[in-house]
C-alpha cells in the first residue's frame, strides 16, 4: 500500500518544532516553506540566514524581507529587520529540521542508509540500491552522480544536496513508493548539518584518508567531520565500518562509546562481514561473502552464512565496497541470495573503473580516483590483472588542497608510466598544478610525460599503449565538463577516448587503403 504524506505545503509552527528557539517581534511563526536563498523566498517561507564559507546569509536578510518572507531564521537578533525573527544556536541544523517538516517529514517513512568515506561512497550506494531494488525494496538515491526518486533521475550538483533539496528528494521518493534511500554523506555535508534530524537505519564508513584539507585543515578535523555520521544512526540501526582502513578503524571504538551497534567488514582479517577472494580479473571479482552477524540481539540481527558472489567491478577496493553494502542490506532483512542477485544486476557504475572497449588491443578504464589512496589502489588493482603495463593519465583540481598534489604524484609513480595533465584547473595555471604533482615523484622516477592539454594527454597515452597494456584515465570519472577559470567547458573522458579511438581506426583504414593502392 503506498505511503501517504500531507499535501504540500505543510504548515509548521517554529515554536513547536524548535522549542529552544527565541523569537523577536512575535510569539511564534507558522511557515509552509524554507529557503537559504533570498531570491527564492515567498510569503509563507522562513529565510535561513546561514553564515557560510563565502557569504554571510545575514547580509541578505533585508532582501529576503523585501521579497516578502514570513520570518528570518538567525543565530542572533538582526537590527533593522521588520519581519519576525526566530533565533537559534545552529541555523544550519534547524534549517534542515524545518525543511524536513515542511516536506511532511518524509524521513519517518524511509529506511535511510548513509554512506561516508573518502572513497567508495558512490559505488557503495549504487551497489546497495541494486540489492534493495532487486529484492523488491524500492530505493531512491542521492549521490555524486545522480539524484533518483525511484522513477526519475537528475544530474547531481553536489555529492550531498543542500538541506532544502535533500528533503524535497526524500519526499519525492516516498511519493514514488520508495521504502528505502541510499545517500552519500560528504564531510562537508556532515560538518554543515545538511541532514540534521535524519534517522539512519544504517551507516557505512568505507575509509578515511586525506582529502578536502582546504576545508577541514587537517586529518583530525576531517576525521571528526566523518564521525558525525554516528550521531544520525537510530538506536536500532547499525554502523558498518571497514576495519582494513586505518582511518575508519579509529571510529569503531567511538561508535561503541556512542552506543551504536557496530558491524565490521574486511578482506584482510576476521570481521562480521568478510570476503574470501576466489578470482580477480579486469572484468570484476568473484569471492565468497561470509557473514557472521549484522547486529546484536534485539537490533535486527540477521542469521549469518556465506554465498559465492560475482561483481562486474574490478579491484579489491570494490570488493570492500560490496561488503559494506551487504552488511547494511542484511541488517534490513535482505537474504544472502538476494544480495548475490543484486550484485549480478549491477554491471557498471559510471566513471568508476568504467571500461571503454572499441576493439582496441589493450584495455582502457576511466575512474574518478582523485585522492592518493584511491589512485594507488586502482593502479595496483589493474596491475594485478594486466599482463602488460599500466599507463596512468592523471591531474589535480585547481583552487583546492595543494598538499595532496605531491601525494597524488607519488601514487601515480606506482604506474608503469604516468602522463601528468590538467583536471579542472579552475583559476590556477595548469603548469603550477603539474609542478606540484611532479614534486611527489620519487628520486630517479623518469617514466612520465607532461601534457597540460587533457585531450592531448589522453591521445598520447593511447598512442603509447601496446597490446596487453592498460590505460587508466583518472580523476574525472563521470564528469562531463572541464572547469577552466570560471568556464565549464564540455569534456568527458569517455567521449574523448571513443572519439580518439574512432579517429585512430579511420587512420588505420586509410593507411591500409593507401598501401593497397601502391601495390
Amino acid at each position: 500500500m503506498p505511503f501517504s504524506l500531507p499535501d504540500l505545503p505543510s504548515s509548521v509552527s517554529l515554536r513547536r518544532l524548535l522549542p529552544n528557539a527565541s523569537f523577536v517581534g512575535c510569539g511564534d511563526v507558522i511557515v509552509n516553506d524554507a529557503t537559504d536563498d533570498s531570491r527564492n523566498v515567498s510569503g509563507d517561507a522562513v529565510f535561513a540566514a546561514i553564515c557560510g564559507t563565502k557569504f554571510d546569509g545575514r547580509q541578505f536578510a533585508v532582501d529576503a524581507v523585501k521579497r516578502g518572507c514570513a520570518a528570518i531564521l538567525t543565530d542572533r537578533p538582526l537590527p533593522n529587520i521588520s519581519a519576525p525573527q526566530c533565533v537559534v544556536r545552529n541555523v544550519r541544523a534547524d534549517y534542515a529540521r524545518i525543511s524536513n517538516a515542511v516536506c511532511g517529514t518524509p524521513t519517518s517513512r524511509l529506511k535511510i542508509v548513509g554512506v561516508t568515506g573518502t572513497n567508495g561512497k558512490t559505488t557503495t550506494t549504487w551497489m546497495l540500491r541494486s540489492i534493495l531494488n532487486g529484492s523488491n525494496r524500492p530505493c531512491g538515491l542521492l549521490g555524486t552522480i545522480e539524484y533518483h526518486d525511484g522513477r526519475v533521475a537528475a544530474h547531481a550538483s553536489l555529492t550531498t544536496p543542500d538541506a532544502g533539496n535533500v528533503f524535497r528528494w526524500f519526499r519525492r521518493m516516498v511519493e514514488n513508493d520508495c521504502r528505502h534511500a541510499a545517500i552519500e554523506l560528504s564531510s562537508h555535508a556532515l560538518s554543515q548539518d545538511r541532514v540534521a534530524g535524519t534517522p539512519l537505519a544504517a551507516a557505512i564508513i568505507t575509509n578515511v584518508t586525506q582529502d578536502h584539507f582546504d576545508y577541514h585543515t587537517d586529518f583530525e578535523t576531517y576525521l571528526a567531520a566523518k564521525s558525525q555520521i554516528l550521531n544520525y544512526v537510530s538506536p536500532e540501526g547499525i554502523v558498518a565500518i571497514n576495519i582494513d582502513d586505518p582511518g575508519s578503524s579509529r571510529l569503531v571504538d567511538l561508535a561503541a562509546v556512542a552506543g551504536r551497534q557496530v558491524v565490521t567488514f574486511s578482506i584482510e582479517r576476521d570481521a562480521d562481514v568478510r570476503a574470501e577472494l576466489i578470482e580477480e580479473t579486469a572484468l570484476g571479482s568473484r569471492f565468497r561473502l561470509c557473514v557472521s552477524r549484522t547486529g546484536d540481539a534485539g537490533t535486527g540481527t540477521t542469521a549469518g552464512g556465506d554465498v559465492e558472489v560475482s561483481i562486474a567491478l574490478p579491484g579489491r577496493h570494490n570488493v570492500s565496497n560490496s561488503l559494506g553494502a551487504a552488511g547494511a542490506a542484511m541488517h534490513m532483512g535482505v537474504t544472502l541470495d538476494e544480495i548475490r542477485r543484486g550484485f549480478e544486476q549491477l554491471t557498471c557504475v559510471p566513471g568508476r573503473l568504467e571500461p571503454i572497449s572499441c576493439g582496441q588491443p589493450f584495455s582502457i578504464f576511466v575512474d574518478y580516483a582523485h585522492t592518493d589512496d584511491a589512485l594507488r589502489r586502482v593502479i595496483h588493482s589493474l596491475q594485478s590483472v594486466t599482463s602488460g603495463r599500466v599507463l596512468c593519465v592523471f591531474g589535480a583540481g585547481g583552487d583546492r588542497d595543494g598538499t595532496k598534489r605531491p601525494l597524488l604524484g607519488e601514487a601515480a609513480s606506482h604506474a608503469d608510466f604516468a602522463i601528468v595533465t590538467s583536471d579542472n584547473p579552475r583559476t590556477e595555471e595548469p603548469q603550477g598544478i603539474i609542478e606540484g604533482l611532479v614534486s611527489g615523484f620519487p628520486p630517479g622516477f623518469a617514466n612520465f610525460h607532461l601534457e597540460s592539454d587533457r585531450e592531448r594527454a589522453i591521445e598520447f597515452a593511447l598512442s603509447q599503449a601496446q597490446p596487453g597494456d592498460c590505460v587508466l584515465i583518472a580523476g574525472k570519472g563521470h564528469e562531463t565538463v572541464q572547469i577552466v577559470g570560471e568556464d565549464r567547458l564540455p569534456f568527458d573522458d569517455r567521449v574523448v577516448v571513443r572519439r580518439l579511438l574512432d579517429g585512430q581506426r579511420h587512420v588505420s583504414v586509410s593507411h591500409q587503403l593507401m598501401a593497397r593502392a601502391s601495390e
